[in-house]
């Protein structure tokens, strides 16, 4: 069957409102961050722009305000983002099929993004696969600028924004919730969560990240023959 752009950009937007919520909220958040340390809109739109790189750009708001070597924060950045390069194994072929758009679907694989994107493996009739990716991961971004303007507008309102950071907390429970729900199995998702618990505990919540993300990928190469028998049956 034919795709429709419109049945496609319908799609993409359903799938993307998840984000939006827990976006403008924690955009807003980042942006009255980035306004008391005396940064503006333009400010704010160059770094959601053009580094979209949520927890890293909290870090980039505190470098600005009290000036950090280059290599630092190269240093951090790479740290702070390395989780990205697990996410990306599993979209390697997907996005090579998706031509000039690909550049463009690397740069925005954020968490939520990814998440997003891997309740897209079986799509309605009419829709456009590779365009309903790529339409979800520019909505999200939008989101995301959005809220960052926004927060740079508000910052100079005399309200009190405490705990305006939680809503990632709570974006994040709903997305595995409803991962949860539609996986056919549950192993991979226990799986990580041991990892993540375990060395959580080891390792303090500063450092638990790589090897817990390193744990899991390993466990599950383990398990993979498991997993592809679990799916044959189903």
């Amino acid at each position: 069957m034919q795709s429709d752009w419109k049945t496609t950009a319908r799609f993409a937007l359903r799938q993307s409102l998840g984000v939006l919520f827990g976006y403008v909220f924690l955009g807003t958040a980042f942006g009255i961050l980035l306004r008391q340390a005396g940064f503006g809109a333009l400010w704010a739109l160059a770094f959601s722009g053009l580094v979209y790189a949520g927890s890293l750009q909290f870090v980039l708001a505190g470098f600005l305000a009290a000036p950090t070597s280059l290599p630092t924060v190269a240093l951090m950045s790479l740290f702070i983002n390395a989780r990205h390069l697990f996410y990306g194994l599993s979209f390697i072929e997907r996005f090579r099929s998706m031509g000039k758009k690909r550049p463009y679907m690397i740069f925005s694989l954020t968490d939520e993004t990814y998440s997003v994107l891997c309740g897209m493996d079986e799509t309605p009739a009419g829709v456009d696969k590779n365009g309903a990716m790529f339409l979800a991961a520019l909505l999200d971004q939008l989101y995301w600028v959005a809220g960052s303007l926004l927060g740079t507008l508000a910052g100079g309102l005399p309200l009190d924004f405490t705990g305006i950071d939680f809503s990632m907390t709570a974006l994040f429970l709903v997305i595995f919730l409803e991962q949860w729900r539609g996986a056919k199995s549950h192993l991979p998702a226990l799986l990580g969560l041991g990892c993540g618990a375990a060395f959580l505990l080891a390792l303090g919540p500063d450092h638990f990240l790589p090897p817990a993300l390193c744990a899991t990928v390993a466990l599950l190469l383990l398990a993979r023959p498991v997993l592809s028998r679990e799916k044959e049956e189903a």
